[in-house]
């Protein structure tokens, strides 16, 4: 394979699976911005969430290709799935949760002293939904990768393309 058909490879995982987070966290701005204008509140976040999704999914292709242990090799492939799950959830929290300590560091006085803020503060329950949300990204993620590798190449696509087979 060229690099050129390697770049564009590269290029089409990093839309569809942005396409597929930006969805998620597409429809968790819609429920956030829907609950917040019920007691007026404004909510902006979207140059944020964009930047997020992109990070996310290459971040997630990148960790495909990281074998996680022998350990999961062995298993059912459901283990891989909840431990890849499980391992980029935890991520996806201590990341949520520095970038909450580095937003308010100026508040507190420092970035320690704003990392014991975070869990203090009223923005916590932000970050479990986001958490939250972004793990059931991941999970359902994680299943279609198994999935589409069972059926190989293109395969999810057809299976998603043809119509149902009958009984």
């Amino acid at each position: 394979m060229s690099g050129r058909e390697t770049l564009l490879n590269e290029l089409k995982a990093l839309c569809l699976a942005s396409a597929y987070f930006g969805t998620w966290i597409g429809v968790m701005l819609l429920l956030k911005q829907l609950i917040l204008a019920e007691y007026r509140i404004a909510f902006h976040g979207l140059s944020l969430a964009v930047v997020g999704t992109l990070v996310l999914a290459k971040v997630v292709l990148v960790l495909e290709h990281v074998p996680i242990g022998l350990w999961t090799r062995t298993r059912p492939a459901w283990v891989d799935v909840v431990a890849r799950t499980a391992l980029y959830a935890s991520g996806v929290f201590v990341a949520l949760v520095l970038e909450k300590a580095f937003e308010a560091r100026h508040e507190h006085g420092g970035f320690v002293p704003s990392l014991m803020a975070v869990f203090r503060h009223v923005d916590l329950p932000h970050v479990w939904v986001n958490t939250i949300t972004v793990s059931a990204a991941l999970l359902g993620y994680n299943a279609l990768s198994i999935i589409r590798c069972g059926l190989g190449k293109g395969g999810l696509v057809r299976l998603f393309l043809s119509p149902c087979p009958k009984e």
